[in-house]
């Protein structure tokens, strides 16, 4: 096993280990907000978002995050966004 590959499997640990993590963090936050954050709507004409809606773009915002730096971690390591593609 080359140096390179040794440090990219460890990368790939820690990034696995970092969105346990954040879904489990992701799941009390939900618990949260559905327990504590009733949305109260005192104005007829505002919508209420949907918890659903609210937790999907929160997951969607940390995977477009994670998959950012990932992609500077790749330019960093190799010099190309998607090592070994032409």
């Amino acid at each position: 096993m080359s140096p390179l590959s040794g440090f990219l499997a460890v990368i790939v640990f820690f990034t696995a280990i970092l969105v346990a993590y954040l879904t489990k963090q992701f799941q009390n936050e939900n618990l949260n907000y559905s327990s504590s954050n009733q949305m109260k709507n005192t104005n007829t004409k505002v919508k209420t978002i949907e918890k659903e809606k609210v937790v999907a773009e929160t997951l969607n915002g940390r995977f477009a995050m994670l998959g950012l730096i990932a992609a500077v971690g790749a330019y960093l390591t190799t010099g190309q966004i998607i090592p070994g593609f032409v």
